[in-house]
């Protein structure tokens, strides 16, 4: 392909990709296969002669969108949200063209820099504690992550290397080996799977602490852990915050856990994986109060806030402490500007040496939406969540789960567990709609989620009727 076929190709993808968004609608949102369908619908070997655009372009739809779920169909209410927008598309069309990668300021100096500021922006809009930032030369900053399971994973790594040199410090004859398998860490029993994955993945304990009846983490049950622990000869020094859960967006209770992470000399790194988005509300603001006894805090803008996927940005109060912990530098690698002071090389603060320019995503967004135009999106949302937690209480067949704060609502069935599956499994089976579900305590929950962009009042009101006929399917079939 040259470049006049590229202009020419390029505009009807454009084309192809805009047709895509206005139909969404109307497209089924879950996709009517079986595992293993593309297989047999694609030859076992790359061709040896190029084949066609006009043949790859018609295979999208004979071949790939027939196994598409629709995550940003307007009735997808499943999960969370995925960011898409039009801005953030192209600029990730610029990333692809660009095509550095940005292992190191001397990389490419544009893709260091503009990372570093659209970091400051962010945090800015979040209201962040200075320390957090790059622009006073201070100590702390911004980095862009692929997910937050990497940004929990890099703060525990680094979390264990700190403690492992303090501990060596004090007592030079301990090993490695012998910190290590006395090391333990703490996150809610709320707290999402990645969190135990990155404790898996450091080879270090992790602990889940019993969530209070708002399935919020609180002081007196963590204090209660590290006295146990401590005095069975553990070595508490990592604990995890979630602002959001992804079971039912609860809150655990920074302002009561900080400080006791401060007191103990314990990390303290707060997920808000879906929640932060939220934060550049002036009226959710106060759910991240607390955030100043965090050592790193992280949120995916790749969820709410209309950057598409991968975009997941993370704090640190010291940087100094990630790149202590990955810091390697072979002579191929380095610059003669690495050691000034006045640029960082974002390979020391991640698991992988390669990264693509995902702050462009960042910079177009946040330009052409601007502060207000992100702070509408979010509210929105809010507002439908709330407005669907109306008419599930409005129906004395159901009851809603946990408190309604952002754009999750967790309801179901009063009744049995087997009820609640059986409405799910329908409302799935018919895929009008898509949802998922959650276990809070030992009830089965449904969890509905507003993740399209396009998502209106309309929308949430037909998936709300098409969930009333399906519960009153299930309830008859109950009876007979």
């Amino acid at each position: 392909m040259n470049t006049s076929e590229f202009r020419r190709r390029g505009k009807e993808m454009v084309d192809y990709v805009a047709n895509y968004m206005e139909g969404i609608e109307g497209r089924q949102v879950y996709p009517d296969v079986e595992p293993g369908y593309l297989r047999p619908l694609i030859p076992d070997s790359a061709p040896q002669e190029p084949d066609t655009f006009e043949d790859i372009i018609n295979d999208i739809e004979k071949i790939i969108m027939p196994g598409v779920t629709h995550w940003h169909s307007p009735y997808f209410f499943a999960y969370f949200p995925t960011a898409s927008s039009y801005p953030a598309m192209l600029a990730d069309m610029l990333c692809g063209a660009i095509g550095c990668i940005g292992f190191s300021w001397a990389a490419s100096p544009a893709c260091t820099e503009l990372e570093t500021v659209m970091m400051d922006w962010l945090g800015k809009m979040l209201e962040l504690p200075e320390a957090f930032l790059t622009e006073k030369a201070g100590e702390g900053g911004g980095v862009i992550q692929g997910s937050a399971s990497e940004a929990t994973l890099v703060a525990l790594l680094a979390a264990r290397t700190k403690a492992i040199h303090r501990l060596q410090a004090a007592s030079p004859e301990l090993t490695q080996a012998a910190i290590m398998e006395k090391l333990v860490a703490y996150s809610s029993d709320q707290a999402h799977s990645s969190v135990e994955r990155a404790g898996l993945i450091g080879g270090v304990k992790l602990k889940a602490i019993p969530s209070d009846g708002n399935f919020a983490m609180r002081a007196s049950a963590l204090r209660e852990a590290l006295e146990s622990d401590r005095a069975a000869g553990l070595i508490p020094f990592f604990v995890v915050a979630t602002l959001g859960t992804t079971t039912c967006c609860s809150f655990d209770n920074l302002l009561e856990v900080g400080p006791i992470c401060n007191k103990e000399d314990m990390w303290l790194h707060v997920d808000a994986a879906y929640a932060g988005s939220a934060f550049i509300c002036p009226e959710f603001r106060h759910l991240l109060n607390g955030v100043e006894f965090a050592d790193s805090f992280n949120f995916n803008p790749h969820k709410w806030l209309l950057v598409n996927f991968d975009c997941s940005a993370m704090w640190v109060k010291k940087r100094s402490d990630l790149t202590g912990a990955f810091r390697l530098d072979p002579t191929y690698l380095k610059h003669s500007h690495q050691d000034s002071g006045l640029i960082t090389d974002y390979r020391h603060w991640q698991i992988p040496l390669g990264r693509r320019f995902r702050s462009l995503k960042m910079w177009f967004v946040f330009r052409m939406y601007g502060v207000k135009g992100l702070q509408a999106y979010i509210r929105k949302h809010v507002q439908l969540s709330h407005e669907f937690e109306s008419l599930v209480l409005q129906d004395p067949r159901f009851e809603i789960c946990a408190e309604v704060t952002l754009g999750l609502v967790c309801f179901r069935l009063k009744g049995s567990n087997k009820v609640n599956e059986a409405l799910l499994q329908r409302i799935n089976s018919a895929k009008k709609i898509h949802l998922v579900p959650c276990h809070l305590r030992d009830k089965f929950v449904l969890r509905f989620a507003i993740c399209s962009r396009t998502v209106e009042s309309a929308h949430v009101q037909r998936a709300w009727e098409h969930i009333k006929e399906l519960a009153a399917d299930v309830l008859r079939a109950e009876k007979e």
